[in-house]
């Protein structure tokens, strides 16, 4: 079920008022109704699903109490390897069984042979990434003795399938959910407001920004030998915006909903593209994935507390895991080296240069180090978003190289109007939110500016924004 769906608009309001209005005193009966809501709304794009998850919630329970209760350090060892092989097992199956059967055999070709090996039929179910890569932390959290086992099996199935944040993030943990499952929060005004308020921001940058977006987008990365340069670099500036806005719209829109039940779900972006660097904009960009990244994968390697060349490696090695982990693709993991490479080399540079003294340089400076930090994040957008390699070095190549000819060939012009419109309102409104503390559109302090900006929203959903259900980019990882 998508957020910008005629049925989660039906959806939502009936879980909300029984929420609030039949079961607001018992946290029992609230928590039961939470978790027959998140198995409708996963049930609801494909039951079969179901069957996954619940295998999943019954696994990680089990072994998350099987750890607590065994006091030999070996045994407990021998659980966690057992909930990592299984929970990552079944996530490489359905997400990654057919790009390695695809890999063996394009490598058979290279060298001369045949490609023997047939795909697989295999239905990717929506949220896998996410709800096992919540579960793991729950165990490896367990294992570590932060936190007791959840003995509530109720409570547990609903922190791994809390509808809000199931199929794509942010990925909480379970140190911060699952207490606010055990002791739901009651009915607060402020609550309500604000989670709306971030309902609203994330429809607008949804609807409005990043749907209005993809049909250009679209248009040239399906097909990017029919257009010339301009188009390419227009296409790629405008997946940036897409991408960003389609994925925090939704991080936005789980957040707000999240907070009009009483519950907090953890922030997962931070205007990103207004970084200096890319190991800054890595800290506003999924924040939820790059922290599980850096506390379970990148840590337990030794992080930077090892000799330089093991600290680049262990960047690199957590960029294409995380560039893997995006999609079964070459072209992902090529995004997520390209990552990987920016971070070492930017290592590198940061220890040899010097700080710059001068107020007025300095912030010179640091305009033309976020216009560097975008372009180089664009490049590597290119491969996320192209369909193969061969055209992600096409697009690269051809997109510097200016050529006569129109834009469009033979589109409507309302397309690229509409797109620049939509980011134009977009950065207004972040610039004015990052720069300007007294610039705000929909939580100014004045009630006669907060309110203009809530209308200026709707309007702009309601005559621009996209409204036919489009889905989120991040479904499909």
């Amino acid at each position: 079920m998508l957020f910008n769906s005629f049925e989660f608009i039906l959806f939502f309001p009936v879980v909300f008022i029984l929420y609030w209005l039949l079961f607001s005193k018992n946290r029992v009966q609230q928590n039961l109704l939470l978790l027959l809501a998140s198995f409708f709304f996963y049930g609801w794009t494909d039951w079969r699903f179901l069957f996954l998850i619940l295998f999943s919630i019954g696994f990680n329970f089990f072994i998350g109490n099987s750890i607590h209760n065994t006091q030999s350090e070996k045994i407990k060892q021998r659980w966690l390897w057992l909930a990592v092989a299984i929970n990552f097992g079944i996530l490489g199956y359905f997400k990654y069984f057919n790009f390695f059967l695809d890999s063996i055999n394009t490598t058979a070709v290279l060298f001369g042979g045949q490609a023997l090996l047939h795909s697989a039929k295999i239905l990717l179910p929506v949220g896998i990434s996410f709800y096992t890569f919540q579960s793991i932390s729950y165990t490896v959290e367990v294992y570590r003795g932060n936190m007791p086992a959840e003995k509530n099996f109720g409570r547990f199935a609903l922190f791994v399938s809390f509808f809000p944040q199931l199929v794509a993030g942010p990925i909480n943990r379970p140190q911060v959910l699952l207490p606010q499952v055990n002791n739901l929060k009651p009915l607060e005004a402020d609550n309500l407001i604000i989670g709306a308020r971030r309902i609203l921001w994330g429809l607008f940058k949804k609807v409005v920004v990043a749907d209005r977006l993809a049909f250009f987008v679209n248009l040239v990365y399906n097909n990017p030998e029919s257009y010339h340069g301009l188009s390419i670099l227009c296409a790629t500036i405008f997946f940036a915006f897409q991408i960003y806005c389609d994925f925090s719209g939704y991080s936005d829109i789980a957040i707000g909903v999240a907070k009009m039940m009483g519950i907090d779900l953890m922030r997962n972006f931070n205007k990103p593209y207004f970084s200096s660097s890319i190991r800054e904009f890595w800290s506003k960009w999924h924040i939820s994935l790059s922290t599980w990244f850096r506390d379970y994968l990148y840590i337990p390697l030794g992080g930077n507390r090892v000799s330089k060349v093991k600290w680049y490696r262990n960047i690199f090695i957590v960029f294409l895991i995380s560039g893997l982990w995006h999609g079964a693709n070459w072209t992902y993991i090529i995004w997520g080296g390209l990552h990987g490479v920016y971070q070492v080399v930017e290592s590198i540079g940061k220890a040899r240069l010097k700080p710059i003294k001068n107020e007025g340089l300095r912030r010179v400076s640091n305009f033309f180090k976020i216009i560097a930090n975008f372009v180089l994040v664009g490049i590597a957008w290119v491969f996320f978003r192209a369909n193969t390699v061969n055209d992600a070095f096409y697009m690269i190549k051809s997109m510097f190289i200016l050529k006569p000819g129109k834009l469009f060939l033979g589109e409507p012009p309302t397309i690229i109007g509409y797109a620049l419109l939509a980011v134009f309102l977009l950065l207004a409104i972040e610039i004015g939110q990052e720069y300007f503390t007294g610039i705000k559109v929909v939580n100014n302090s004045r009630p006669a500016i907060r309110y203009a900006g809530y209308f200026f929203l709707i309007i702009c959903i309601l005559l621009i924004g996209v409204l036919n259900g489009g889905q989120f980019i991040y479904f499909q990882f």
